[in-house]
């Protein structure tokens, strides 16, 4: 094995399109981290399409609400609760909270977590500088909601798509980084100031990384992940 960073930030998004929680420890199982994106919001009318769920291309201030669970480490007997903009909390499935974001809205809950593709996203901070770089601005890896920040041992920028196809060993869990994560147009849009976008960032990413940003992996072996574990490549 050959050591290729630490892992220096934790997340997990209970709910699909709001802010993460910040983890110092979670256990990852075959569908990612223990309460990933859990839950979501669906937008009335579109119920069978391929993409219900309500988003922050939607409804930016989706990044202002807070999901949580109360007892982080152990979802499954854990409520989930929101945290509102105006600072109320509310537990997610009560109707009032859909009906805030809009009418018709309504929450689901799936038990192996609602992805676009893979259960786990990984970014390096050395790649966060890159795009900077590329974009013209300073960004951090909240932006790209990774579930995963690593703090590479190679300091040129973009090291993990060249792990791409091999597994790491990260704590107690594997991985294997699948394919390069394909980006959209919320990528524009800051976290800490949700009304605000710049393009900038997608054009960035779509001209000079062809459309693609930080990595999606698949779990190989369950296990216990924690800020400052190393990150090595395995097999």
């Amino acid at each position: 094995m050959r050591i290729v960073g630490t892992v220096q930030e934790l997340r997990r998004f209970p709910v699909k399109s709001m802010a993460a929680e910040s983890l110092q420890t979670v256990s990852a199982g075959w569908h990612g981290l223990a309460g990933d994106r859990r839950w979501a919001f669906i937008r009335p009318g579109i119920e069978r399409s391929g993409f219900p769920w309500l988003t922050i291309r939607e409804k930016p201030d989706l990044w202002r609400h807070e999901a949580y669970f109360t007892d982080p480490s152990d979802v499954e007997s854990s409520k989930t609760m929101v945290r509102t903009p105006d600072g109320s909390e509310w537990e997610v499935t009560d109707p009032e909270l859909a009906q805030r974001l809009g009418e018709g809205v309504r929450v689901i809950k799936v038990g192996s977590g609602i992805f676009d593709i893979f259960p786990l996203s990984l970014l390096s901070i050395q790649s966060v500088a890159g795009l900077s770089e590329l974009a013209g601005q300073s960004l951090t890896p909240l932006r790209f909601r990774p579930n995963l920040v690593i703090n590479a041992s190679d300091a040129e920028p973009f090291p993990e798509e060249r792990w791409e196809g091999a597994v790491l060993r990260i704590g107690g869990l594997r991985c294997r980084l699948d394919a390069r994560d394909p980006r959209c147009m919320m990528v524009n849009i800051d976290p800490l100031e949700p009304a605000s976008t710049n393009p900038a960032v997608l054009r960035a990413i779509a001209q000079k990384r062809a459309a693609h940003f930080g990595m999606y992996g698949t779990i190989v072996q369950p296990g216990e992940v924690s800020v400052g574990d190393s990150v090595a490549l395995g097999d």
